[in-house]
């Protein structure tokens, strides 16, 4: 997949407003395709394209590094990996979180939208400063090999 991307918050006012744009399927180049989606007014999102879905052995990827023992046989496919996005402003979203199986680990997330087809994410453990921003771009849910 990618080497970085509250539940009981209020939303923010116009917090509906706020989430019209980030809706959708994007990709995070070069492996991974995520649906964004409104949950209570925050933004979540879960994998719905792999580059490469199968393991060495020709089975859908599992979550095999997860912290928790009991998750670790979840297929990565269909897995929620963003939550509690919540606006702090128009075109900007803060406080959330993205769960990478690929290090089995949790990192904080902040996302701006930079146009009506291109995201901004900063990716971080601690302080913003030290964290990586990766681009997605808004791609239409496809047939072809990976989807979800």
């Amino acid at each position: 997949m990618v080497s970085v991307l509250g539940w009981l918050a209020l939303p923010a006012p116009g917090a509906t407003a706020a989430a019209v744009g980030l809706p959708g399927v994007w990709l995070m180049e070069p492996d991974v395709a995520i649906q964004l989606f409104d949950c209570a007014g925050l933004i979540c999102g879960r994998v719905i394209w792999l580059r490469a879905p199968l393991d060495s052995n020709g089975l859908l990827k599992r979550d095999t590094l997860n912290p928790d023992p009991a998750l670790r046989q979840r297929q990565d496919c269909g897995q929620s990996i963003v939550w509690g996005l919540r606006p702090t402003e128009p075109n900007r979203w803060e406080h959330g979180w993205f769960y990478n199986p690929d290090d089995g680990k949790t990192y904080r997330l902040d996302a701006e939208l930079a146009s009506t087809d291109q995201i901004l994410a900063r990716i971080y453990a601690g302080l913003p400063l030290f964290g990586v921003t990766r681009t997605l771009i808004r791609v239409p849910r496809g047939l072809s090999k990976g989807w979800c």
